[in-house]
């Protein structure tokens, strides 16, 4: 599945010593809403004015270590998809903005100002969108403790591209995002990588061509594919193995329906055919050659005999 249910990508810090530098890096990569740094936010209403105040507090970006300031937050409500006018938002001071409403055709001045009221608070204002949290993880196997990120979400170019982060040192378990990003060869090593992790954290140990079988499979059409009826169906041309996994009588009933064919090269068709396997030993077939011809002389039948030809003479006598 191109979308898995835990995605995370785990990325190797410039400055792995430094905590501080963590946070601050942290800050960058988790997804920030505006609602998460409101104090609080009111409907103002004048006899010629109402807008919406928001209010800021600043202690709370300072010790989450986010890049933000008011300036910077204005940005981000203009450029959502609030559809807000650079001119409707306003900088008042260092932790006050003001949002001015405009009424519209299917909305009123006041319905248009609850609108914003309930959607301005979802706006993300620091952060990669995808990225849902961001965990330091603390790692002292070395002897001294070193940080680093575990971001759970599904954007890799963009944790890779953030500042702070070593690229080189950056993957995800997420193998379709990985192909997508770095390339059907760095897919084909996560897969391997996994499979080892999987098998290591239940205790058991497995030979390390196994799961290079199984990833040179998963990759050997230059694409990512799982080993499903799905991924089958382009990695096998074959009506007979893929009849031999999932759904058969639909396999052989589209395959006679139109009029196809099997070779019969693989190993579940020809174990099907009841025919020696083009593998091991069956791979090749011996022939003699000798230098004279060998002519085959006729058998003598059996009551060719005269014996039993003068027998037969002597009871009838």
């Amino acid at each position: 599945s191109k979308n898995i249910s835990t995605p995370i990508i785990t990325a190797h810090l410039e400055n792995d010593t430094d905590p501080e530098f963590a946070r601050r890096v942290k800050g960058r990569i988790e997804k920030t809403v505006l609602g998460e740094v409101c104090e609080y936010m009111e409907e103002v209403y004048l006899p010629y004015d109402s807008f919406l105040l928001v209010k800021l507090d600043l202690e709370r970006i300072r010790l989450l270590k986010l890049e933000v300031d008011a300036d910077s937050i204005r940005y981000s409500i203009c450029t959502s998809r609030l559809r807000v006018k650079p001119h409707q938002v306003q900088v008042q001071g260092p932790s006050i903005l003001t949002v001015q409403a405009t009424s519209q055709k299917s909305l009123s001045l006041d319905a248009m100002l609850c609108y914003l009221k309930e959607n301005i608070p979802k706006v993300v204002i620091k952060g990669v969108p995808s990225v849902n949290r961001a965990v330091i993880h603390e790692d002292d196997s070395s002897g001294q403790i070193r940080y680093k990120l575990l971001v759970e979400g599904d954007n890799l170019r963009d944790v890779m591209a953030t500042r702070g982060v070593k690229g080189t040192q950056c993957w995800s378990n997420n193998t379709y995002q990985v192909y997508q990003t770095l390339g059907i060869e760095a897919a084909r090593s996560t897969i391997m990588s996994e499979i080892k992790l999987v098998m290591e954290n239940h205790g058991m140990s497995i030979d390390p061509r196994h799961p290079m079988l199984v990833a040179d499979l998963m990759t050997s059409r230059g694409e990512v594919l799982g080993i499903t009826r799905h991924g089958l169906a382009k990695m096998k041309e074959s009506i007979l193995n893929l009849a031999s996994f999932e759904k058969t009588a639909d396999h052989l009933f589209d395959a006679a329906y139109y009029g196809q064919t099997d070779v019969i090269s693989g190993v579940s068709e020809s174990i099907i055919m009841g025919i020696p396997m083009a593998v091991g030993t069956g791979l090749f077939k011996l022939c003699q050659k000798t230098d004279r011809e060998n002519v085959l002389s006729q058998r003598p039948l059996l009551f060719d005999n005269p014996i039993y030809h003068s027998g037969a003479e002597a009871v009838r006598g």
